[in-house]
């Protein structure tokens, strides 16, 4: 591998390869937001389990399978949102390293960043929608314990 030792082109491979790292500090941002959700979401579990294991009340015990359903959905939601942010950092992490590369190397290898970038940015939109997807669901079932 034939590294050039010209300065330029390797100050410009470094101010390319940083670009992407602003993605990062988002995709970090958001990865911690999902991780406490996901802790409430498994702490309000626990609780409404240990409730109802000590319960003995039918129409609680419906209330609580019930609410148990939609907390696994939340939980779920919250993985699979925490399981894309962590594909989109690597896929920009890729990014970085190939940019680097094809500034500061002879090989040609721009298109792979283009196409590893869209990808991360890609599973970004997506964990987007599951969180706003179990946002939604969270507050519906807020709504539905104010109505009782």
């Amino acid at each position: 591998m034939a590294f050039p030792l010209d300065s330029a082109s390797i100050t410009h491979g470094i101010q390319l390869a940083v670009a992407p790292v602003f993605l990062l500090t988002a995709v970090s941002g958001m990865i911690g937001a999902v991780a406490g959700r996901l802790a409430r979401i498994i702490d309000r579990a626990r609780a409404v389990e240990d409730r109802a294991r000590a319960s003995k009340d039918d129409e609680f015990l419906k209330r609580a399978y019930a609410e148990l359903g939609e907390l696994r959905q939340r939980g779920r939601l919250a993985n699979g949102c925490i399981a894309l942010l962590t594909l989109c950092s690597f896929l920009i992490g890729i990014t970085i390293i190939v940019l680097f590369l094809g500034e500061t190397t002879v090989y040609q290898i721009d298109s792979y960043a283009v196409h590893s970038f869209l990808a991360g940015v890609g599973c970004f939109l997506l964990a987007l929608l599951c969180f706003l997807a179990e946002t939604v669901i969270a507050t519906r079932l807020l709504n539905f314990h104010m109505l009782r």
